[in-house]
């Protein structure tokens, strides 16, 4: 293959490509209607929707986790080694924020386990008002607001088993009926009720109701689902990264409600926090307050010991070596004092195996060993020195470890005083009123997408499943018959044919300046050329048959205004209604059907003269299809039609024979023996591609060469000009 020979066939793929994508653009255009169907359809749904869905709000709080308390820390290492210190990590937090322990006292404050809703509010209600009403929960009732007046309840509680389940509340008189599926209890207004039922007890105490037979529903949440609920509106995260506050944010359709929840949730939330700050403190100052009368006690025993031992002795003076003993025995005293209360400290939290107890007991031996070290020393002095001298260290030693504890035990006081928890309230919720969802605006654009997109698809999938006829390149490439003629539709013929009963119209008589005409023209031109220079034998006429492969293609529009085109080149020309059963030809030349085709096979009486009628227009004749018979495929098939072409050929010039369609008969396949052009005419964005090819296949098989494809009204729209780019007429088209 040469260069130029390459270049070309890589031009003409790409063309084919370009034109097959215009060519889908185009078919998406002509479905313009059903695309704007949807678009306006799903418009209308996303205005429904957007006026169904419930106005949402939201509610935001600011909450800062510090990463310790302060407290016990300032007072000093010594005091802060007995209180340790508690790591409270934002992430922990804002699981607790949502868990039943916080959120329990919300939901008894607020009587959030009540659930009330209107029944009588409808779908249509919603979208016909664009509002809906939300129950309120507040400490002392909860209230629904209706139509008819406001529910307000004060009191509901139930037993396990109605626990979630439904009843039902009406006005009566000045009292209420509330009932289930199983029990009816009535009751009055402003006063508590306590009724037992199948399944339990039932304490309500209503306030008020809607006037009228108005029902209210009315249920008893678990607490599990009522905290449930509240977490599936409730978000809790942490701003930023390693920032320790959270936001609190709640959504609902009632602004009022969901500050009223959040701030209680923050409320409940801080008074646990602050209980568990000061939790450690209180232990620690419950521990001390056990042991201060007993080291009190102790001081005051060693103190009346020694005071005795001196009065009986009187004073004695300590040497040097007694005094750097005593020291020593006193400061190891002191740590193993200190050191026995860590280890009882700590045996609140852990077990003796824990390793830092293990670690306090190693020390507390080692200072023990050293104790007796000391204490061997100090047995070498004399008899009254050492009494001295151990009564001197036990005054001293609980004395120091008295006052020890003393001073811590006032400290720890002070700091639980001062003790505030480690959560602080940033930013309390307020009601903004501003709404979150539904976002009407982008609801609608979507719906209206979404319908937009629909309606394109259900046009590609239309085209795709009827494949209709479009492209004179595919249907030649299809049935290997060249399209002769492209046939635009007219408008105003179109115009004037608009009523059911009004009769077919020559475009000569309408439309004579129009591109049809000129198409017409044109294929009469392309059929005269075409035809065979010499004729049967003995034939004078070119013989035109012209059938289509369904009907309602314009089979009759195309023989009747051919015919007339025919006849303006002084040719004598004669149209056939072959047709029996349901031509309707007669109607373009305002004529009868009588006396026709039919009638010339069934009557014997009949003759040529007889059925062969003169029209309005010059050198034009007309053969109607006469009175429907039984058999129309067996008269064509007989020799008296074969006999009544003969006699027909010897006077006329050009004979046009519009036939049935191909697929609904055969009288087709019949007549073609007698023409010498078989033309099909099929229809613009109506014939169905599959049908035509196939009609085509039928006549070949039936040894009938199709010479020429017809394509008839052709639109001349914008979206149509693809497809009309075969076929140009020159005229004057005002």
């Amino acid at each position: 293959m040469t260069s130029d020979s390459k270049n070309l066939s890589k031009s003409t793929s790409e063309s084919n490509n370009d034109v097959d994508l215009l060519a889908l653009v185009f078919s998406i255009l002509r479905g313009w209607k059903t695309i704007l169907f949807f678009a306006l359809l799903g418009l209308l749904i996303g205005v429904l929707y957007s006026r169904y869905e419930t106005t949402t709000f939201k509610s935001d709080a600011l909450i800062q986790i510090e990463a310790t308390s302060g407290g016990v820390s300032a007072l000093g290492s010594s005091i802060s080694e007995l209180v340790p210190p508690e790591a409270s990590p934002a992430e922990t937090e804002a699981q607790l924020i949502k868990s039943r322990m916080v959120l329990k006292p919300v939901v008894d404050f607020l009587n959030l386990s009540i659930r009330l809703s209107d029944p009588t509010v409808s779908a249509i209600d919603k979208i016909r008002t664009n509002r809906s009403y939300t129950q309120e929960n507040l400490p002392e009732s909860v209230l629904l607001a209706t139509s008819d007046g406001t529910a307000q309840i004060s009191q509901f509680d139930v037993s396990e088993d109605y626990l979630d389940k439904s009843f039902t509340l009406v006005r009566s008189g000045t009292g209420f009926t509330l009932t289930n599926e199983l029990d009816t209890f009535k009751g009055q207004l402003n006063t508590s009720h306590r009724f037992n039922g199948t399944r339990g007890f039932i304490e309500i105490n209503v306030s008020d109701l809607p006037v009228g037979d108005h029902p209210i529903n009315i249920s008893k949440q678990s607490l599990q689902n009522t905290t449930d609920g509240i977490n599936g509106a409730l978000t809790v995260s942490e701003v930023g990264a390693n920032t320790g506050i959270l936001q609190l944010s709640m959504i609902g359709s009632n602004q009022d409600q969901i500050s009223r929840v959040l701030r209680q949730v923050i409320l409940s939330y801080m008074d646990q926090n602050s209980s568990r700050g000061s939790e450690e403190t209180t232990r620690t100052i419950k521990f001390m307050e056990t042991q201060i009368p007993d080291l009190k006690q102790k001081l005051e025993d060693s103190e009346a010991t020694f005071n005795t031992f001196r009065t009986e002795n009187s004073t004695i003076d300590i040497g040097q070596e007694a005094s750097i003993l005593l020291a020593e025995n006193a400061r190891i005293d002191s740590q193993l004092s200190e050191l026995r209360l860590k280890k009882a400290d700590l045996s609140t939290y852990y077990t003796e195996e824990h390793p830092l107890v293990i670690q306090i007991d190693d020390q507390i031996a080692e200072l023990q060993s050293r104790v007796q070290s000391v204490n061997t020393r100090i047995e070498d002095l004399p008899e009254i020195q050492r009494e001295f001298l151990q009564l001197s260290e036990d005054v001293s030693i609980n004395r120091e470890i008295y006052l020890n504890l003393l001073k811590n035990y006032q400290q720890l006081k002070i700091v639980r005083a001062g003790q505030v928890g480690f959560a602080r309230i940033i930013d309390l919720p307020i009601n903004t009123y501003r709404a979150i969802a539904p976002k009407r605006s982008l609801i609608i654009f979507i719906a209206a997408l979404t319908g937009l997109l629909l309606g394109i698809m259900a046009v590609i999938l239309k085209n795709m499943l009827r494949n209709v006829v479009k492209d004179p390149e595919r249907l030649e490439s299809r049935t290997g018959v060249p399209v002769v003629a492209t046939v635009p539709r007219s408008p105003l013929l179109t115009r004037l044919n608009k009523g059911s009963k009004s009769p077919s119209r020559l475009l000569a008589h309408t439309d004579s300046n129009s591109l049809s005409y000129e198409a017409i023209k044109s294929l009469r031109t392309s059929l005269m050329f075409g035809m065979p220079k010499e004729g049967r034998a003995g034939q004078r006429a070119k013989v035109i048959l012209i059938t289509g492969e369904s009907p309602g293609v314009g089979k009759s529009f195309i023989s009747s205004n051919l015919s007339e085109v025919f006849a303006q080149l002084n040719k004598k020309v004669l149209i056939i209604d072959a047709d029996m059963r349901l031509g309707e030809l007669h109607k373009a030349f305002n004529m009868s059907q009588d006396n026709g085709l039919a009638d010339y096979f069934q009557q014997d009486g009949h003759a040529l003269v007889d059925i062969v009628h003169p029209t309005s227009l010059d050198n034009v004749d007309f053969i109607p299809r006469g009175k429907q018979p039984h058999n129309p495929a067996s008269l064509l098939s007989g020799d008296k039609f074969s006999a009544l072409m003969t006699e027909l050929n010897a006077h006329y010039d050009y004979i046009i024979i519009d036939t049935p369609p191909v697929l609904a008969a055969s009288d087709a396949m019949i007549i073609s023996q007698y023409a010498d052009k078989v033309l099909m005419v099929t229809r613009y964005d109506k014939s169905i591609e599959g049908q035509l090819v196939y009609a085509v296949k039928q006549l070949n098989k039936a040894n009938v060469q199709v010479d020429g494809i017809v394509l008839n009204d052709v639109k001349q729209g914008l979206t149509s000009k693809y497809s009309y780019h075969y076929n140009y007429a020159y005229g004057n088209d005002k």
